[in-house]
């Protein structure tokens, strides 16, 4: 991988950790994910003007995502409202590369080498290894997880292809950006009424608009990496998102770090070393 594209995706990563953050801060995390995802449409739509349309052939893949990624923002929400983040963004974030890492070959033709496959699977053990800091998590957070997981999995898989075929990787992004918060508040409105649901974004709209705007940047680079790269390695590298994560439980969550997250952190740094090499 080029540098400028592994530079480009850890800073997507970083983005993407900040989000996260947003929604494990909030007291309503179904809502604050609608919100963010809200945030990113609202963020996309200065651009649009701008950028051409997706090519014909992108827009179903662009709808089967928006239904993927609503399925995700829920589980999203479901799973930090029944475990730990120590133990739930390893699984989602870990698990789906290595379930592209054993696919990719047979759904996108892709054959990794050697030294990016090591790389992978490196980095993918060091994220997997925060979930031992949090082995008493409950049997529930671990399903959610491990579910959200075959998800991101599969709208990776999606927007992967769709993203090349569009002819414009953030084009794809923006407009893509544009239908899931539609699903998400009709879902919360149909769940908790109008009222509920107004009330919170009155009063919290400016977290969405921040992690929304970071969301969206995160997903448009990686979008973009993974034209110049292989959607498998790409989707890898963009797990070191769970490095940022822990600089931000502990400078800001206050939270305490077991010897596993330095191993993790270290196993990480090596994977990126060797995807860089290969």
């Amino acid at each position: 991988m080029p540098l400028d594209v592994i530079l480009l995706v850890l800073f997507g990563a970083l983005l993407h950790a900040t989000w996260n953050a947003i929604v494990k801060a909030g007291s309503d995390k179904s809502l604050d994910a609608a919100l963010i995802s809200a945030g990113g449409a609202v963020s996309a739509l200065p651009f649009l003007a701008f950028l051409p349309l997706p090519h014909a052939s992108a827009w179903p893949f662009i709808g089967a995502s928006a239904i993927l990624q609503f399925a995700y923002f829920q589980l999203v929400a479901a799973a930090y409202r029944a475990g730990d983040i120590g133990l739930v963004y390893p699984l989602m974030r870990g698990c789906a590369p290595l379930l592209i890492a054993a696919t990719s070959g047979f759904i996108l033709k892709e054959n990794l080498s050697g030294g990016a496959l090591a790389g992978t699977m490196t980095i993918c053990a060091g994220v997997l290894t925060l979930a031992l800091e949090a082995r008493r998590g409950s049997r529930r957070a671990v399903v959610l997880s491990l579910a959200n997981a075959c998800v991101i999995a599969s709208y990776t898989y999606v927007d992967g292809i769709g993203a090349r075929i569009s002819g414009n990787a953030v084009s794809y992004t923006l407009w893509l950006s544009l239908l899931p918060p539609v699903l998400l508040f009709s879902w919360a409105v149909s769940q908790r009424g109008a009222f509920a649901v107004v009330r919170h974004v009155r009063r919290n709209w400016w977290r969405g608009l921040i992690g929304g705007a970071g969301s969206i940047a995160s997903y448009g680079l990686a979008l973009w990496a993974m034209t110049k790269a292989p959607v498998a390695t790409v989707a890898a590298l963009r797990e070191t998102a769970i490095l940022f994560a822990l600089v931000i439980s502990i400078t800001v969550f206050k939270e305490k770090a077991s010897i596993w997250r330095y191993v993790a952190g270290v196993v990480i740094a090596i994977g990126g070393l060797v995807l860089k090499l290969a």
